[in-house]
């Protein structure tokens, strides 16, 4: 398998259905700031057997669609950004699993997201955040389609609980700011138990104290980044989400193991998926021999 460092390229699946353009200018910023290859995708599924009167029309007409979409995108990310490198691939197979395979190799994959709710996204083919970011080998980022620039100073947000998943994804925000020129804000969040006989504030100075070790290190690999950490309260989507709400990007860890997608992905980032106000970047941990 491939290591990050021997990745060489940022693949975005563009989706000839809807407006490719916030995923397609994500990735290609990124490219830029990499200096990598930008590889713009379509994946087409193939035709179901028995085929039923229609299918191979309607079958042509996407593959049509795919490619106007794939030429559209490339054409539109040369005039923006002619210094990037660029190659569209139109690929046969069904898209989640097509789009997974790509992550062996890449630097970073991007997707759109038509943020839907949890059972239009069950019902829908053509859903790719979930089934993408819960196979995936490299970061995966899902752009938000309504995603705002505030004018507010730029940081990324990373959602820390001092596991290894964390911990990757606290080395990826430190990198992507250290290229963006922006602040890590390291937020860790502590779900108060509804009975306890203990004070309320113990527990979360332990969480405080906790967390302030594992950004000091790391702190110090970056001293060019400017890295803040606090420990909120509440449910973990909502609160990381909320906490989100400004950020160039949030950034979560997963770990690659379970069966049900939902489940390898994790119910916080699963959540985070359909909740985040900004881009959402996953972060696979390798699994281990």
């Amino acid at each position: 398998m491939s290591t990050s460092a021997t990745r060489q390229d940022i693949v975005v699946g563009v989706d000839p259905r809807e407006d490719w353009r916030p995923a397609v200018a994500w990735a290609a910023d990124e490219a830029h700031r990499r200096g990598l290859l930008l590889r713009l995708v379509v994946a087409v599924p193939p035709l179901h057997e028995p085929r039923r009167p229609g299918d191979l029309p309607r079958h042509r007409e996407f593959e049509e669609a795919a490619t106007r979409a794939l030429e559209a995108a490339d054409a539109w990310v040369r005039e923006r950004q002619p210094e990037i490198r660029t190659t569209a691939t139109l690929l046969d197979g069904v898209p989640a699993p097509t789009l997974a395979g790509l992550t062996r190799e890449a630097r970073m994959v991007v997707l759109g997201s038509r943020r839907l709710n949890r059972v239009a996204e069950f019902l829908s083919a053509g859903s790719l955040a979930v089934p993408v970011s819960a196979q995936a080998h490299c970061p995966v980022v899902v752009v938000v389609r309504t995603a705002r620039s505030t004018g507010q100073p730029p940081y990324l947000l990373v959602g820390v609980d001092g596991s290894e998943p964390s911990q990757a994804a606290l080395a990826l925000a430190l990198e992507e700011a250290e290229l963006r020129g922006c602040a890590v804000r390291a937020v860790a969040v502590w779900q108060p138990p509804v009975f306890s006989l203990r004070g309320r504030d113990a527990p979360l100075d332990t969480e405080r104290r906790l967390l302030a070790e594992t950004v000091a290190g790391w702190a110090e690999k970056y001293p060019g980044v400017r890295l803040s950490h606090e420990v909120v309260t509440g449910s973990p989507v909502e609160a990381l989400a909320e906490a989100a709400e400004h950020a160039e990007a949030l950034v979560v860890g997963r770990r690659g193991d379970g069966g049900y997608l939902g489940m390898r992905v994790g119910s916080v980032v699963h959540g985070l998926l359909h909740r985040a106000p900004c881009p959402v970047i996953t972060v696979p941990v390798e699994e281990r021999p």
